[in-house]
């Protein structure tokens, strides 16, 4: 081979794989949008990796709530509302494999006497309007506003959140009520007349017969409801099956605050449980801001119920997950992580750009 031409071969393939390995290296490099995503410079939460204590102010003195927050994004940022009462915000961490993609910031939250919170002893602490003002101090200490807060509530975070929503719509750029019903009383129907009658009439009978004589510590009881409730209107897979941040929110669950206030039964709510006779139905055509109701097909709560509710609000949408149960986030994934996104960019693109 010719020399000159060896070497005017060899340096065009260097150029070639310079420029290769080049073109690569920029395009491993984050975009501009997510660069700003994951940037927390400057962020008072930034030495934590977005965890942060809030001091809330209570009737009963002082206490401190855990936060965390997740990327940056200025004209989206969701709180998470557990479940509960006495949930943690684990059963939430399947969000980290959708929202950050997405560019949506939102933030982790243990309400009081939840596992990562303080946990007083006082019970007159566990009462709706208390665990309001505790959202309305949590939002001021985050910086969460009217340009930018979206509240998210599952379960009995959806009962909270229509409270707060109520109360403080006016802070709020939209809202979420994700497997919750307007009305305890509803609920309890709905336990009562389809969800009860599914069950082998054995089992049925078996499980109210513990129930009527209160012995809801009876490891018989939730033997009899795994297979026959949890895993047909709970999260619907095998208790084996049920991934890690649901088993810990079960294994953190504060019972005390669950007792008082939805009582010891799976089938509604009932006894002496603060929320038993809880309804705001009525009080829905008051909501004006963007809101988004979510059920599942086989859920712990009635679907038609939360469908009804998307057209009683002023801007409703309802978003239907017919492999979901009560823990859609989890059995009909893709579904509801799509429709979430979608519901909270639609709101975004609506609101006039700064």
């Amino acid at each position: 081979m010719n020399n000159r031409y060896y070497y005017s071969l060899c340096t065009a393939l260097l150029l070639t794989q310079a420029c290769t390995s080049q073109q690569e290296n920029i395009t491993d490099r984050p975009t501009q949008a997510t660069a700003a995503y994951l940037d927390s410079s400057g962020r008072e939460d930034e030495f934590s990796g977005g965890a942060r204590m809030i001091t809330i102010s209570t009737p009963k003195g002082d206490y401190k709530v855990w936060t965390k927050r997740v990327g940056n994004n200025p004209r989206m940022k969701v709180l998470l509302l557990h479940g509960g009462p006495g949930g943690t915000h684990e059963a939430f961490e399947c969000f980290d494999s959708y929202l950050p993609k997405e560019g949506i910031e939102y933030y982790y939250y243990d309400q009081l006497g939840s596992h990562y919170s303080d946990q007083p002893n006082d019970t007159s602490l566990w009462n709706t309007q208390r665990f309001v003002e505790e959202v309305e101090q949590v939002r001021q200490a985050l910086g969460l506003d009217e340009n930018n807060f979206y509240l998210l509530g599952h379960s009995w975070g959806g009962i909270l959140a229509m409270e707060y929503a109520l109360q403080h719509q006016d802070k709020m750029k939209g809202m979420i009520i994700s497997n919750m019903m307007s009305s305890v009383p509803a609920y309890n129907a709905y336990a009562e007349e389809v969800l009860g009658p599914q069950m082998p009439p054995e089992v049925l009978a078996e499980v109210k017969q513990i129930e009527a004589k209160g012995d809801f510590s009876n490891p018989r009881y939730m033997e009899l409801l795994l297979p026959n409730f949890y895993t047909k209107h709970a999260l619907r897979m095998p208790v084996e099956q049920w991934p890690d941040p649901v088993n810990r929110m079960f294994n953190h669950m504060n019972q005390t605050v669950y007792v008082q206030m939805q009582g010891p039964s799976e089938f509604g709510i009932r006894g002496n449980a603060s929320l038993k006779n809880w309804d705001r139905s009525g009080d829905l055509p008051k909501i004006k801001i963007p809101t988004l109701t979510i059920g599942g097909e086989h859920d712990t709560m009635d679907p038609k119920h939360m469908e009804w509710m998307a057209g009683q609000v002023q801007n409703g949408t309802y978003l239907y997950c017919p492999e979901g149960s009560h823990m859609a986030m989890y059995d009909d994934q893709k579904r509801y992580f799509n429709g979430l996104v979608n519901f909270i960019k639609d709101v975004d693109n609506a609101q006039p750009k700064n």
